[in-house]
């Protein structure tokens, strides 16, 4: 009995070697949720998506480390970093933080579903004036949002005039960037086009599942990678319902996995994105709006929806108090 039990605990000790030797040389994508970070400026969350990039700063004249700045520009020359003048340079994609190679896909599958028209072949409205872009659906369609920001904040990180930090970049080729968008608006899909029309035997959102699914099948980026660095935002918990188990193996960006089997949405590659803020007003008279709070709360997970989570259901009634 006592040699067996040596002999257990020997194994128990390989094996936690083996999985934390593992950890580290993992195959899963990291987490979108550094993305989504990346684009919020966050000073203290700097990630890297290749280790082996990594160096460590140069040193000046006096031996001292230089610190990197937190946002480079193409024009290192500038000395100025007032906004005004750092919106008028565009951001240096070999700098920048995260590469992103965006997929050109037909309007029907994004802006189309917003009622734009293109104009001789024209992919995407022209970011460079906001009163070309459409707006998103108002209510509670802007909930599931994120799909129509992160696109709109992809098209601009080229353009010189928009301000926004030297984060996320977009590519053109794909073998430069770290992961790849896929820019399919399906919460709005699924809202507005889940249902059949007339003589319709296929719904529309339906259908765009279908070409999506064909599409990226058929791409040479996704047979690269198997889909494991495909970025795929499925914010409303009903989107993508006819092709999520064709294209699980991606990084999903979902508003929580209640509806998704563990094997195709788990907290190992995916992100839950928090809802768009509708509230505009609090409970309370003397309470600070929501432009003047420094600090807002987001509750990763079920309050009353579908399961009464015992531990949140406490923590908003001490907020109460």
């Amino acid at each position: 009995m006592f040699c067996v039990v040596v002999i257990a605990t020997l194994l128990l000790v390989l094996y936690s070697s083996f999985l934390l030797h593992l950890s580290d040389h993992s195959f899963i994508p990291r987490s979108v949720l550094e993305l989504v970070f990346v684009n919020n400026t966050s000073h203290d969350f700097k990630p890297s998506f290749k280790r082996e990039q990594i160096t460590p700063p140069p040193l000046n004249s006096q031996g001292s480390k230089v610190q990197p700045q937190r946002c480079q520009l193409s024009n290192s020359s500038q000395k100025s970093n007032s906004p005004t003048q750092m919106g008028k340079m565009a951001c240096d994609t070999t700098l920048a933080l995260l590469r992103v190679f965006m997929y050109d896909l037909p309007p029907e599958f994004h802006f189309g579903l917003l009622n734009w028209k293109e104009t001789a072949n024209q992919t995407w409205p022209d970011v460079n004036n906001p009163k070309l872009v459409p707006p998103y659906p108002g209510g509670l369609n802007l909930q599931h949002s994120v799909e129509y920001w992160l696109t709109l904040d992809l098209l601009s990180s080229n353009i010189a005039k928009v301000f926004r930090p030297c984060s996320a970049i977009r590519v053109q080729n794909a073998s430069q960037a770290n992961v790849v968008f896929v820019p399919f608006f399906s919460s709005l899909s699924y809202n507005q086009h889940s249902k059949i029309h007339g003589k319709e035997k296929v719904s529309i959102n339906k259908m765009l599942q279908e070409r999506l699914v064909q599409f990226l099948m058929g791409r040479e980026e996704w047979k690269r990678s198997g889909g494991r660095d495909h970025v795929i935002v499925a914010h409303h918990p009903n989107s993508m319902v006819h092709a999520r188990r064709k294209l699980g193996s991606s990084i999903l960006v979902l508003a929580d996995f209640g509806r998704y089997p563990s094997k195709i949405a788990n907290i190992q590659k995916d992100i839950i994105a928090p809802y768009r803020h509708l509230v505009n007003t609090t409970p309370r008279a003397e309470s600070a709006s929501y432009e003047e709070r420094s600090t807002l709360l987001y509750f990763q997970g079920t309050i009353y929806r579908k399961a009464v989570s015992f531990s949140y259901s406490n923590i908003i009634y001490l907020m109460h108090d």
